[in-house]
C-alpha cells in the first residue's frame, strides 16, 4: 500500500514538473535550433532529464572531491535506487516548481 502510494505521489511530482516546465516554456517564448517539431511535453521531459543528468554529474564530483562517503544504494521498500540519482531527480523535479513560485511571487512573468 505504501509502495503504491509513493509511486503515485512521485508520478504526481513528474506531471507537475512538467507541466510547469511547459509553461515556463511558453511564458519565456524559448525558440527551437533546428526545425524539428517537438512537442512541449517531450521537449520539458528531456529538459528535465538534462537537468538531473547534469545535477547528477555535479553530485558525483562533489563527493568524489571532497571524498564524502555515501551509501551506494538507497532501498525504498522493495525498490533499489542509486541514492545520488535519487536526489539529483529530485532537486529535477523540485526546480521547476520552485522557479514557478518564485516568478509568481516577484511577478517577473
Amino acid at each position: 500500500m505504501g509502495k503504491t502510494i509513493c509511486f503515485l505521489l512521485f508520478l504526481f511530482f513528474v506531471l507537475v514538473a512538467v507541466k510547469t516546465k511547459k509553461s515556463l516554456q511558453r511564458r519565456r517564448n524559448i525558440t527551437q535550433l533546428e526545425n524539428i517539431v517537438e512537442s512541449p511535453a517531450s521537449f520539458a521531459i528531456a529538459e528535465l532529464v538534462a537537468v538531473a543528468g547534469g545535477i547528477y554529474l555535479a553530485l558525483i564530483l562533489l563527493t568524489s572531491f571532497l571524498k564524502i562517503s555515501m551509501p551506494e544504494r538507497l532501498v525504498f521498500f522493495d525498490w533499489s535506487v542509486d541514492y545520488l540519482a535519487a536526489i539529483a531527480i529530485l532537486i529535477a523535479l523540485l526546480q521547476p516548481i520552485c522557479l514557478a513560485l518564485y516568478y509568481k511571487i516577484s511577478h517577473k512573468i
